[in-house]
């Protein structure tokens, strides 16, 4: 007797993995290798009054116009249903060769964000941590090993990666005049607080982890002034508005000191 489809705790995520699998399975025939849940599902912080259904698709080639007109499809009839989840879908379709580069290039990859279309571009800085991710939490909804993908990442992939992050949010504090008004509503500034934890998390032990996960662990590793600001921020999460002005220093203050711990574990 066939096992029940039930790769998450989640019948209508099941529901909604299930309406997915069975036609990209179809679409992509033989070049299909594997789909993956990664962010909150694989990390287990999946909380469905607020989380995204977030998965990887890997196939043996890159995805052309005919393949890519057709997966537009796919989730725009999706995007188009009275699915509770039908804007909640945040998905990727990558060749197997991008899970063994450790830097992102400039191909560009047929993606699908919260509230978008389907559309090319190309990978993001922090791609490494997905491919992280995908080999160590993720969640097989169909195909190979992840194992059998991704194979080892050095180190510096994910020094460089974070570094990247960090830098580009201070460059963009300081040249683009619409970063700061967008960092100063709160649900913008736990957004960057729980990723630098979560940065710094990978850079000290190699691994990834959830936002709560790695919260915690930054408070416990990090101390002062760090602690504090990591508290009040998870405090203050789901409070609407903006932060206080010194909210913003101390904000730009942990971004700058990410950026210089990046620097020392690649050193």
């Amino acid at each position: 007797m066939r096992e029940p489809f039930s790769p998450t705790p989640f019948a209508d995520v099941n529901e909604v993995l299930k309406h997915f699998i069975a036609r990209i399975q179809v679409l992509l025939g033989s070049h299909f290798q594997g789909m993956y849940l990664v962010g909150s599902l694989a990390l287990g912080d999946f909380d469905p009054r607020s989380s995204d259904i977030d998965f990887v698709v890997v196939t043996d080639t890159d995805i052309g116009d005919d393949l890519f007109d057709n997966l537009h499809n796919i989730h725009a009839q999706f995007t188009a249903s009275n699915s509770l989840w039908a804007d909640k879908i945040e998905a990727i379709y990558v060749p197997v060769t991008a899970l063994r580069h450790a830097a992102p290039s400039a191909s560009h990859y047929p993606q699908i964000e919260k509230g978008t279309r389907l559309f090319k571009a190309p990978l993001e800085s922090g791609w490494v941590f997905q491919c992280i991710t995908i080999r160590d939490r993720g969640v097989v909804v169909a195909g190979s090993d992840p194992h059998m993908l991704v194979g080892s990442i050095r180190p510096q992939a994910t020094h460089s990666a974070a570094a990247e992050i960090a830098g580009l949010w201070l460059e963009q504090a300081e040249h683009d005049t619409t970063w700061l008004p967008w960092l100063r509503q709160r649900h913008a500034q736990t957004f960057v607080i729980l990723t630098l934890c979560r940065l710094l998390y990978s850079l000290a032990t190699g691994s990834v982890t959830s936002k709560p996960r790695a919260a915690e662990w930054a408070q416990k590793e990090l101390g002062e002034p760090w602690a504090t600001l990591i508290q009040r921020t998870l405090a203050k999460q789901h409070e609407a508005g903006n932060i206080a002005q010194s909210e913003e220093g101390e904000t730009l203050a942990f971004i700058q000191f990410t950026l210089e711990q990046s620097k020392r574990y690649a050193a």
